[in-house]
């Protein structure tokens, strides 16, 4: 992790330090992780979910990385694979416009090990792609996922284990909600934006307009 963020041309804000340390935390417990990172757009969730995947690619698991757009897994793919492959570890990507050859070519890196972590969108749901050691899943704009979606890539592993999994959302949630409508999960906030970013507004619109 310290070679990840000496190769960085800039430091992580305190929120983003202090939700890594939250997840670390959920690693050491011994128990499979499930927890939610909420922050703004730029607030820096895909470099959170980065450091919670290289950890889980230096202990020999594998990470499955899903996007609910091609759009957006293919902007997960290019910043994991600039940040994570020069530390070794393999990224491979699968959607749904791979040719048969790329798309039986990624299904056998992922079935055999050597992809280290995988992007993909609804085609990692899928009942043919078969994962050599699962350790975490993260999931980018959960709410456009359902449960089963998610619960599929929580199945036990070969060995008998079941995968952390890391959902991330920019849609502003009270803290009361969240412990409401996502009681299974636990909660963080990222509520620092780097240095210089603009402000994020969020506004509510009638149905009507």
């Amino acid at each position: 992790a310290s070679d990840l963020l000496d190769a960085l041309p800039f430091s992580l804000t305190n929120a983003q330090c202090r939700v890594i340390e939250e997840i670390r935390a959920d690693f050491k417990k011994g128990l499979p992780m499930l927890r939610m990172v909420q922050g703004d757009v730029g607030s820096g969730k895909t470099l959170v979910a980065a450091m919670a995947a290289l950890d889980i690619a230096s202990a020999k698991y594998q990470v499955a990385v899903v996007a609910p757009t091609e759009i957006l897994a293919e902007q997960h793919f290019r910043n994991f694979s600039q940040w994570l492959s020069p530390l070794g570890i393999t990224i491979t990507w699968l959607v749904g416009k791979l040719t048969s050859v790329q798309r039986r070519e990624a299904l056998g890196a992922i079935a055999t090990g050597e992809a280290n972590v995988i992007v993909g969108t609804h085609a990692l749901f899928q009942e043919d792609v078969s994962f050599s050691s699962l350790g975490l899943a993260i999931i980018d704009e959960q709410h456009r996922f359902g449960v089963d979606q998610r619960m599929t890539l929580r199945k036990e592993t070969q060995s008998g284990e079941v995968p952390h999994q890391l959902v991330m959302t920019a849609t502003p949630i009270p803290r009361t909600l969240a412990m409401t409508a996502y009681s299974e999960l636990d909660y963080s906030v990222i509520d620092e934006l780097p240095p210089g970013r603009t402000p994020i507004t969020t506004a509510l619109v009638s149905q009507g307009r």
